[in-house]
């Protein structure tokens, strides 16, 4: 308690300067939520709600500097961390108010109105408020009744035993590891109890989430335990289906179905990636296909159908888990494979609708996002600085430019049957060049979103084609672990862009070749070695380029510079 302005300047310089500090009015009348809400959530550097102020260490010089000019007449009595935060924000301090909904806080001015806002504070349950806004606003059907439901609980079972949502998201991977070992093992009551873990793997994902919402635990190392974890769920267990098939009975050999599932799996996620960051501060940015999703949006069947056909994590794991215990892998695999293509022409048909008949103006923000996510390595940016110069900048051009280059890269070698002989390397390096012309200008056209999942498209498939085409003993896996490398590293970028603090490193993507350079690099190793050496040199560089990234990756992660990104849209993952 302070009893005058005095007080108050003396109560603040005496708080260690790396500490958060609050002031509440002492007047306040609220929930112990709506105080929590305003208070301890990390992500912000100040926040406020009527009659309660924070601010954490980087916004306490600019709170210390307005103390002197917001005091009141009167004193702190009078209504000082109102009269902060409005100073602050006067300022140019970007001061958090979040939105309480039913929620009460408030500073009455007299006795009546006290009575009144104790009565509003009686008449909702905080706690009930506090489970229900643990839940995403916009999730899957599977999630948001199946799932959510009973979660909840679970997420407010593990707050009040102290439990944080990075040792519970750590649990859902151990789940999730666990369950790809059961399906490796290749009988029926493995694969039956493959089925239940990962559904209990996914409970435990959607339960980390909301205890982290539930108790305001964000964090910088939760942010890329949350971004990377699923991936690596998800597709270790497609490789637990490989080598369960592999160990049946019939001795199925899928590991070209899950590499396929694999590679079309982060396609439609790198479609969603670039989208959203290509549109994500775009002006203007209406169109009439986006008017009739508004317009759809308005019946409530039509809300969960398209949710529901663009196959979720929720509703795509409930898939795999139940073909997992009733049928065998390459019928999951067909059917995740069939799925997943029905979605991305979906999502992606969509999306082109949208950007074509809209009238949007893209920024240089949006157009560095999808130079970086392109992640061009050595060979494209020589193309682009010099042979991409030249060329004229269409509207459609970067697309074009991109499609050619991949077409280049497939047809003639698949045509001329000449996949994985040196007659093919040409190839790679034609796709080298166009792609830096691709990139040459500002991705600004309404379609150059389109141009980082057709690299990845192009990347991936050729691996793909060229481990499935050598029958070669053990490429397919090793083929598997390389895509799994370089999709991280395109994972890492996307969280780091979202989260505001660009892409990693220009000398990482050097480092590890650019899409480009590691097409060139497999086509000239698999031109060179027809034998178990090909196999070899896609471990080595699996390895090679896990290694790099995560390094680099994890020192990022961890680092004060990080930050603290989650998924609060809904959207698709």
């Amino acid at each position: 308690m302070a009893a005058d302005a005095t007080a108050v300047t003396t109560e603040l310089a005496a708080v260690p300067a790396g500490e958060r500090v609050a002031l509440v009015d002492a007047r306040f009348v609220g929930h112990v939520h709506a105080l929590r809400l305003a208070l301890t959530d990390p992500r912000f550097p100040a926040a406020a709600v009527e009659g309660a102020l924070t601010a954490q260490p980087e916004a306490r010089g600019a709170l210390t500097h307005a103390v002197g000019r917001a005091l009141p007449e009167g004193g702190p009595e009078a209504g000082l961390p109102d009269a902060l935060a409005h100073r602050l924000e006067a300022d140019g301090v970007a001061l958090h108010r979040p939105d309480l909904g039913v929620l009460v806080a408030t500073v009455p001015a007299d006795a009546d109105i006290r009575a009144k806002a104790e009565a509003d504070v009686l008449a909702v349950d905080d706690e009930a408020v506090r489970l229900r806004s643990a839940v995403k606003s916009r999730d899957g059907f599977f999630t948001t009744f199946c799932i959510s439901p009973y979660s909840r609980y679970l997420a407010r079972w593990c707050a009040r035993r102290g439990l944080t949502p990075n040792q519970v998201t750590t649990a859902s991977l151990l789940t999730a590891l666990v369950a790809a070992g059961c399906a490796a093992t290749g009988t029926r009551p493995g694969f039956v109890a493959a089925g239940v873990l990962l559904l209990f793997s996914f409970v435990l994902d959607c339960t980390d989430g909301q205890l982290a919402r539930y108790s305001l635990q964000y964090s910088t190392l939760g942010a890329w335990l949350d971004a990377t974890f699923d991936r690596a769920k998800e597709y270790a267990y497609y490789a637990g289906l490989a080598v369960g098939a592999a160990r049946g009975g019939g001795t199925d050999d899928v590991w070209a179905l899950a590499l396929g599932a694999m590679v079309l799996q982060t396609c439609r996620h790198v479609v969603d990636f670039s989208f959203n960051e290509a549109n994500h501060d775009a002006a203007a940015n209406t169109s009439p296909t986006a008017a009739l999703s508004d317009r759809l949006d308005s019946v409530g069947w039509t809300v969960w159908a398209r949710r529901m056909i663009v196959l979720p994590i929720g509703e795509r794991w409930a898939m795999i888990a139940v073909l997992t215990a009733l049928t065998t892998p390459r019928v999951v695999f067909y059917a995740l494979l069939v799925g997943c293509a029905l979605a991305a022409c979906y999502t992606t048909a969509g999306r082109v609708l949208r950007s074509l008949t809209r009238k949007a103006k893209r920024t240089d923000r949006a157009a560095r996002a999808l130079a970086d996510l392109a992640d061009s390595g050595p060979l494209a940016e020589l193309a682009s600085r010099t042979l991409g110069r030249t060329m004229a900048a269409g509207t459609y051009s970067a697309p074009y430019w991109a499609l050619l280059a991949t077409a280049a890269l497939f047809v003639w070698p698949l045509v001329a049957d000449t996949v994985g002989t040196w007659r093919a390397v040409p190839q790679a390096v034609v796709y080298a060049i166009l792609a830096g012309v691709a990139v040459a200008h500002p991705l600004k056209g309404p379609l150059d979103w389109l141009v980082p999942p057709v690299f990845r498209a192009a990347e991936y498939g050729m691996i793909l084609a060229l481990a499935a085409t050598s029958g070669v003993p053990g490429a397919l896996p090793a083929a598997f672990g390389l895509v799994a490398a370089v999709a991280y590293h395109h994972y890492d970028t996307v969280y780091r862009i979202r989260g505001g603090t660009g892409a990693p490193p220009h000398w990482l993507v050097r480092a590890i070749g650019g899409h480009e350079g590691r097409i060139l690099a497999v086509s000239i190793a698999a031109a060179l070695w027809h034998n178990q050496g090909f196999t070899i040199a896609l471990t080595v560089l699996a390895a090679a380029i896990a290694l790099t990234v995560l390094i680099e990756s994890i020192r990022f992660w961890v680092s004060s510079g990080a930050p603290a990104v989650h998924d609060e849209s809904g959207e698709p993952a």
